[in-house]
């Protein structure tokens, strides 16, 4: 029998059912915790979100199962929270704290959902197979100029790779290190190992990104040595069992920091909603717009590009202005032009 496909307008429609349904249980589980007695508020880490259940870390490091009071918006991972407890290793989210920065992408009504909250690093992730796209790379390279945060460029399964492909690579990655943006090169099977990120992640909140095949799940175990251990601790604490290695969590990373693992969050994408954004999301273009000689340059043939300019003075790389170009042709289809 030949499957039947959706169209988009089913898949909205069966999207915004399961929402109202969600939002129903989760009301109810919201509602009743007007009846109960809380503690004095202290703050707290959302170390697990999934659905409305959240795992709140205090400052001792015990987990505490919490839900979240309404009005309050969606606490997500990595939140700093002020949360009250309810009774034995339960408790009530009553506030969330500023966010220094909020990785975010639209869902399927197009509204933006965030996936976490105050990073430090976006580390994105490359192998030599899939073939590495620098188009992607730079949209997650906007990503974080967006959100102020670090980036690093992770090469992974560096031990698959000759000494020619290796050069290869190198000298096609070399425009990044000039822009300032660190690259490290790694290998679970020899070569250099992962020290090299384990040394960019200690005492930073990070998260991995990257095309589906590069490795990050296997990089996210190597990297929590006693990933079981913690995966174990918060399934107690939340009692969501299996559901935890599917949810959203923030896990300790043995030299300090934390590293938050999300499906969600790997196969984020550059939202291009602000056209300022994508300027400011290319640090070595940003500070040329505006020096064309003429004010509506679209950086091809007109006369007097500074853009332009700068690729023949090697100031700007040809495929960096290629990615921003084809960025920007997306947003003047969407009406928008930066």
């Amino acid at each position: 029998m030949p499957v039947r496909r959706l169209s988009e307008r089913q898949k909205a429609r069966i999207q915004q059912i399961q929402d109202q349904r969600r939002q129903r249980l989760d009301q109810r589980a919201l509602e009743a915790l007007t009846e109960i007695e809380v503690d004095q508020p202290q703050p707290g880490l959302v170390v697990v979100r999934h659905g409305a259940d959240l795992a709140v870390e205090d400052q001792e490091g015990r987990v505490w199962h919490c839900l979240a009071r309404q009005h309050i918006g969606h606490p997500v991972c990595g939140d700093r929270v002020v949360w009250q407890a309810t009774g034995p290793d339960r408790g009530v989210v009553t506030a969330i704290q500023d966010r220094t920065s909020r990785l975010a992408r639209p869902d399927y009504s197009g509204r933006t959902k965030p996936l976490a909250a105050n990073l430090t690093q976006l580390v994105v992730v490359l192998a030599p197979q899939p073939e590495p796209s620098t188009y992607l790379l730079d949209q997650y390279l906007a990503a974080a100029e967006g959100m102020g945060v670090a980036a690093l460029i992770a090469c992974n399964k560096m031990d698959l790779l000759a000494a020619p492909g290796r050069a290869a690579l190198t000298e096609r990655l070399a425009p990044y290190p000039r822009i300032g943006y660190p690259l490290v090169w790694l290998s679970l099977h020899g070569g250099e190992g992962l020290a090299p990120l384990a040394e960019r992640l200690a005492g930073e909140t990070s998260i991995l990104v990257g095309q589906s095949g590069v490795g990050k799940s296997s990089l996210v175990q190597a990297l929590l040595p006693d990933l079981e251990i913690q995966i174990g601790r918060l399934s107690q604490a939340t009692g969501l069992g299996r559901h935890t290695t599917s949810a959203a969590s923030c896990y300790r990373l043995p030299r300090g920091g934390y590293l938050i693992d999300s499906p969600g969050v790997r196969s984020f994408r550059l939202s291009l909603d602000d056209p300022d954004d994508l300027v400011s999301g290319f640090r070595d273009i940003a500070p040329l717009i505006g020096h064309c000689r003429f004010a509506n340059c679209r950086h091809d043939r007109e006369p007097g590009c500074a853009l332009k300019a700068a690729i023949t003075t090697g100031a700007l790389h040809p495929e960096r202005l290629a990615n921003f170009l084809h960025l920007a042709a997306a947003l003047e289809r969407s009406g928008r032009r930066y």
